[in-house]
C-alpha cells in the first residue's frame, strides 16, 4: 500500500478538480516563516476551501514554497470527524513513500562519509537474500532490483495489521526468485527501500531515525518530524472512501511494516522545510544532488523517469522532481520544481479518492503560471452552453467554422449526445491551459459531470468562432 502516487509532474495540462470546509489560522511559527503574500494566499485559500467542500474529504493541508520561501501554509477540513476536529498547520499526517526521499539521503550521506557506496552489492550486508551478489545498493533505491514488492495493494489487508519487524519482510519478500534480471525492468518495490534501510544501519551502526533526527528534522527544525508509531494528539486520524460514499475511519498498519519504505508522520509545513533544503543543496553534497536526481536507465537504454528515491517529469515544461505517498488512511504528495525553487504539498486523511493529485495540479498552476491569462466567466459559460446543448443532441453552428461545422456531422451528434447525457448532471467546467498556435487561441478545459470527467481540446479564432472542440474521455 505505501505506494507512489500518480506521478502529478507528468501531466502536461492542469486538472482542476473537487475543493473544502473552513479554512484554519496558521500557527505563530508558520506566520513568522511564510512572508505576506495576501493575494496568493488568498486565491489559494478559496481555490482549497472550494474543493474540499465539493468533494467531502475529510481534510487537507497544503504547503507551498515559492523562490525559495514559504509562502503558504494552512489546514482545511477535519483532522477528526468524530469527535470534530479541526485540521490546522499543526495536523500532522502519515507521508507514505515519500519516506523514501529521506532513506534515499540517509544512504547518500553515508557514501559521503566513505561508510558504505550505492555500487555495493546487497551481499556484502545481507549475503543470503536471493541474488544479492548481482543487485547494488543504487538498484534498491531506482526500482531496478527485481525484489517483489510485499505491499502493491492499496488497501489495508488483514496481514498488516499484526506487527512484524523489517528482517521478517525482507526474508520473506527479498528471499522469493526475483521479478526480472536486476537493470532490465523498473518495477515500483517497497521491499527495495526496507533492504535499503537495512543496509544503512548496518553499514553506519546507527538507527536510521535516529540519524534522520540529527542530521534532517533537527537542523531543519522539523519539530513533527518521526515515525508513525509514536503518536501525537495532533495526529489525523485515518479515513477511507468507498466508491462515492463518505469518510470512513480505517484501521492504521502496525508496527514494522514500512521501515525505510513509507513510516513518516509530519506536518506539510515541515515537510516544505526538506523541500527548501533540498532546492538549497543543503544537508548534503552537490555531487549527492546530482546522484540523487539522476535518471536511472534500463540496460536496453529504457527510461525509468525515476532517480533515488524520487520520480522526474515536468509540469508544464517546468523540470520536477516528485513523490506521493499512500498508507491506510492518507494520501500525500510532494511536487518539487528546482529550476523555481518552488514545491507543492499536498496532505490529505483519506484515502479512496483521487483528490490530491488534481489539486496539486490547480495549485502548481496557480503559484507557477501567474501570467497565463485569466479565464473569462463569458468563455467558460459559452463552453458550458456548447456541451448542454451537445448532450441533448443540439449545436448553434454559428459559432463554428465551417471546417468545425464539418466535424460535427449526423453521427458525431449522434455520439455526442449519446455520452454526455449518460455521464449526468454537468456539475463544473474549467479552464486548465491556454497557448497559441496556427493563429489561433488553443484552449484546454475539464469538464465534470456527476459520473465522469472529460478533457476539452478547442481552438479559437480571432473573430471567436471555434475552429476544434473536441471532447475526450
Amino acid at each position: 500500500m505505501p505506494r507512489k502516487a500518480s506521478p502529478a509532474c507528468s501531466i502536461a495540462f492542469v486538472s482542476v478538480f473537487l475543493a473544502a470546509l473552513p479554512v484554519f489560522a496558521q500557527n505563530d511559527r508558520a506566520q513568522d516563516d511564510a512572508p505576506n503574500d495576501s493575494g496568493l494566499t488568498q486565491k489559494l485559500s478559496q481555490k482549497i476551501e472550494e474543493s474540499v467542500k465539493q468533494s467531502g474529504v475529510a481534510s487537507v493541508s497544503v504547503a507551498v514554497v515559492k523562490d525559495g520561501k514559504l509562502v503558504f501554509s494552512q489546514g482545511f477540513g477535519k483532522a477528526s470527524v468524530d469527535p470534530d476536529r479541526p485540521a490546522t498547520v499543526d495536523t500532522r499526517y502519515a507521508v507514505g513513500s515519500i519516506s523514501k526521499e529521506f532513506t534515499a539521503a540517509a544512504l547518500l550521506y553515508a557514501q559521503e562519509q566513505g561508510k558504505l557506496s550505492l555500487e555495493d552489492k546487497v551481499a556484502k550486508y545481507f549475503p543470503d537474500l536471493t541474488r544479492a551478489h548481482d543487485i547494488t545498493i543504487r538498484q534498491l533505491l531506482s526500482h531496478v532490483s527485481g525484489y517483489e514488492d510485499y505491499a502493491p495493494q492499496d488497501y489495508i489487508i488483514p496481514e498488516w495489521t499484526a506487527p512484524t519487524s523489517a528482517g521478517a519482510v525482507v526474508d520473506r519478500w527479498a528471499g522469493k526468485p526475483l521479478n526480472f534480471d536486476p537493470g532490465t525492468d523498473w518495477q515500483y518495490s517497497n521491499t527495495n527501500f526496507v533492504l535499503a534501510a537495512m543496509i544503512f544501519e548496518k553499514a553506519t551502526g546507527q538507527k536510521l531515525l535516529d540519524f534522520l533526527q540529527q542530521k534532517i528534522f533537527g537542523p531543519l527544525e522539523m519539530t513533527s518530524a518521526g515515525y508513525c508509531n509514536t503518536r501525537s494528539p495532533n495526529d489525523a486520524s485515518p479515513y477511507t472512501r468507498f466508491g462515492g460514499g463518505p469518510p470512513r475511519l480505517t484501521p492504521r498498519e502496525a508496527a514494522g511494516w514500512y521501515f525505510g519504505a513509507a513510516e513518516l508522520c509530519m506536518t506539510a509545513s515541515d515537510l516544505a522545510r526538506w523541500d527548501m533544503a533540498f532546492l538549497s543543496k543543503k544537508i548534503l553534497s552537490s555531487r549527492s544532488y546530482e546522484e540523487f536526481t539522476r535518471e536511472a536507465w534500463l540496460a536496453n537504454g529504457n527510461a525509468t523517469h525515476y532517480a533515488l528515491g524520487l520520480s522526474l517529469g515536468e509540469f508544464n515544461r517546468i523540470p520536477t522532481v516528485y513523490h506521493g505517498g499512500e498508507v491506510s488512511g492518507f494520501l500525500a504528495s510532494n511536487v518539487m520544481f528546482p529550476t523555481r525553487h518552488s514545491a507543492v504539498i499536498v496532505l490529505s486523511n483519506e484515502d479512496g479518492i483521487n483528490f490530491i493529485t488534481p489539486l496539486s495540479l490547480q495549485i502548481s498552476a496557480m503559484v507557477l503560471l501567474p501570467d497565463d491569462p485569466p479565464a473569462l466567466e463569458k468563455d467558460t459559460q459559452q463552453v458550458r452552453d456548447i456541451l448542454t446543448g451537445l448532450s441533448a443532441g443540439k449545436l448553434n453552428r454559428s459559432l463554428f467554422t465551417d471546417n468545425a461545422n464539418s466535424y460535427f456531422r449526423t453521427v458525431a451528434m449522434e455520439d455526442l449526445r449519446e455520452s454526455l447525457s449518460a455521464l449526468g448532471e454537468l456539475k463544473s467546467v474549467t479552464r486548465t491551459s491556454e497557448t497559441s498556435r496556427g493563429g489561433m487561441i488553443h484552449r484546454s478545459y475539464r469538464a465534470e459531470y456527476a459520473k465522469r470527467a472529460v478533457i476539452l481540446n478547442i481552438y479559437v479564432m480571432p473573430d471567436g468562432r471555434y475552429e476544434q472542440f473536441i471532447v475526450e474521455e
